[in-house]
């Protein structure tokens, strides 16, 4: 039995028999072939013209490029419009920074603060960064940016104990992890990472040039130095539409 087959009857439930076709399955097959057809980065028709091309209505349309952004194929720009989607960007996971990240792929990494402040440790944050209920722990949350482009909203945990005058001295450099290896002599050896996905919220959708609710890869990474001593507890939300992750397996018995 093939492979088409089979999924025909999973979706049918009947041997033999293929499901119903959605409507707007046919007219997101057609947004498809116009992607094909043009280049990165060209908006799109706007969908009351694309409802009168297909005879169709706008709600129909709506649905079919609404999965099309899902699926990475078109990309939408709050603001703006939509345009046939441009290579991911991709990050492999390993202990690197975003500038080291996006210089790599030839990319112009910029960022923006968007708070930076202390904020009394919680349970949560007290156990990460190994600090007591209550200590200080300095809270940095940057925009992050290639090309121009918003790219990702980083929030970094650190603790102020261990990195006294974190705050004045980050004025002084680009990049934390800069600061932290010629200020403190500190750099991230080892670290646990996460990825899970999240609808966006109005905020990171005005952040992100994007619309709300569109899916976001939601990162968490807890690295350490050399010693095992946490250094930084940081969340980012990445446009789910303009990346990629990759990863290098071994198996355990290497």
């Amino acid at each position: 039995m093939s492979t088409d087959v089979s999924s025909a009857q999973a979706r049918s439930g009947a041997p033999g028999r293929t499901g119903r076709v959605p409507k707007y399955y046919g007219i997101k097959q057609r947004l498809l072939r116009m992607t094909e057809a043009r280049p990165p980065g060209s908006p799109m028709p706007a969908e009351r013209l694309l409802a009168i091309e297909f005879r169709t209505s706008r709600t129909t349309v709506r649905k079919a490029m609404q999965e099309l952004v899902s699926e990475g194929r078109l990309d939408r720009i709050q603001g703006k419009g939509t345009f046939v989607a441009r290579p991911k960007v991709y990050r492999t996971l390993q202990l690197t920074s975003y500038t080291e990240d996006m210089r790599a792929q030839g990319l112009d990494p910029a960022s923006r603060v968007l708070d930076l402040g202390y904020i009394a440790a919680d349970r949560e944050l007290a156990a990460l960064l190994e600090v007591e209920r209550g200590d200080r722990v300095l809270r940095i949350e940057r925009l992050r940016l290639a090309g121009g482009e918003p790219m990702a909203i980083e929030t970094s945990h650190l603790s102020a104990r261990r990195f006294p005058g974190l705050r004045r001295n980050l004025a002084r450099h680009t990049s934390l992890y800069t600061t932290l290896a010629e200020v403190y002599g500190v750099r991230p050896a080892e670290a646990d990472e996460t990825i899970e996905t999240s609808p966006a919220t109005p905020r990171e959708a005005g952040l992100l040039a994007t619309d709300v609710g569109l899916p976001m890869l939601l990162l968490s990474r807890h690295s350490r130095d050399g010693t095992g001593t946490p250094v930084e507890w940081v969340r980012s939300v990445y446009r789910g539409s303009r990346y990629r992750f990759t990863a290098v397996l071994t198996r355990p018995d290497r």
